[in-house]
């Protein structure tokens, strides 16, 4: 009886409800809401078709100063990892709310025994960083009442969902207008990888600035890779060997522009004498590069920051004003862009 009034569902529906429909104890139930195991995959798929139907849902908690909060990333990424990091501590620990790490080794759903092992510790709430839920998961945290808030989405599908990122379009047309103006008109792209929203974002962007001056893009130099150094360096290489080399690189994140700059080392280019380097996320690092690089400065420790505190308003349940914050995207200038050399 204690578990049952633990969990009690808003309205009338109640776990002795559920069981009762399906012919299974309130033991059983409590199982499959908790993502245990131990219950036969046919029984789960009664219980959960039952509680859909239903509409099950837990009462949200609005305790403070305790519980914990799951911390998910498609992959570490180096300092822009750390940055993110740092701006959801900024908010839990006031709070007293302790904060449990993951990365799913670069996918962007998780596996579903990650999911079972994080539903079965009831955390207030979880934040996904470049990844996303699935429709059946989200389904099951509705019902349980843990939210759901992500840093910078993936795909439009996140749209419904509360969801903090930054302008990534509005960085791509201004770190791309920045070159143009400066003189540049063969100016190359490495994005990050397609299926991820905010990469096809910032190339679009990197298009519409080219539109509003009538430059044609080369497609050529529109290349594709992941945020990493080794993508800007491979890429870096195959674009400045080239007989057509492009006068300016923009690169999806300073990881990538960092392997951009070493490949202009490599092959013996001056940066920005010869080429000029664009990168992306303002990272502490990009400041004390030789040259310092001309970014694009997303907010990262206040994205995370801003969805952290969503994330614990719902879990109070606290309604949100809106669901979709994007935060300012902007231009830094420093050493590593130029005028194009004259032919």
């Amino acid at each position: 009886m204690t578990e049952n009034r633990s969990v009690a569902a808003l309205g009338t529906t109640t776990l002795a409800t559920i069981a009762r429909e399906v012919g299974v104890s309130s033991a059983t139930v409590s199982k499959v809401l908790n993502g245990r195991s131990d219950v036969a995959a046919a029984t789960r798929a009664r219980v959960e078709a039952s509680l859909e139907r239903h509409r099950y849902r837990r009462r949200a908690r609005r305790t403070t100063g305790d519980g914990q909060i799951d911390l998910v990333f498609h992959e570490f990424g180096s300092d822009w990892a750390l940055e993110i990091i740092r701006g959801v501590e900024a908010v839990t620990a006031p709070e007293g709310v302790n904060v449990v790490l993951s990365q799913l080794g670069g996918a962007h759903r998780p596996p579903q025994p990650w999911f079972d092992a994080m539903l079965a510790r009831r955390p207030l709430g979880v934040l996904l960083v470049m990844c996303n839920l699935t429709d059946q998961q989200r389904k099951q945290l509705r019902r349980q009442a843990i939210p759901v808030v992500v840093v910078d989405s993936d795909s439009a599908s996140v749209a419904s969902g509360p969801t903090v990122g930054s302008n990534n379009w509005n960085g791509g047309l201004l770190a791309t207008r920045h070159l143009l103006d400066l003189g540049h008109r063969r100016i190359a792209v490495i994005s990050g990888p397609q299926d991820v929203l905010c990469a096809r974002a910032r190339t679009a962007g990197y298009r519409c600035a080219h539109e509003e001056l009538g430059v044609p893009v080369d497609p050529s130099l529109v290349r594709s890779g992941n945020f990493h150094l080794d993508a800007g360096y491979t890429h870096g290489v195959e674009l400045l060997s080239r007989p057509d080399r492009p006068t300016a690189v923009f690169a999806g994140s300073d990881l990538q522009a960092m392997g951009v700059l070493r490949a202009a080392r490599q092959l013996g280019l001056d940066v920005p004498g010869d080429v000029s380097v664009v990168g992306y996320d303002n990272l502490p690092v990009s400041a004390w590069l030789g040259p310092a690089l001309t970014t694009v400065h997303q907010p990262l420790h206040d994205m995370a920051g801003t969805a952290t505190q969503m994330l614990l308003d719902l879990a109070r349940g606290v309604a949100l004003p809106t669901s979709r914050i994007d935060l300012v995207a902007e231009l830094v200038v420093r050493e590593s862009t130029a005028p194009p050399p004259r032919s």
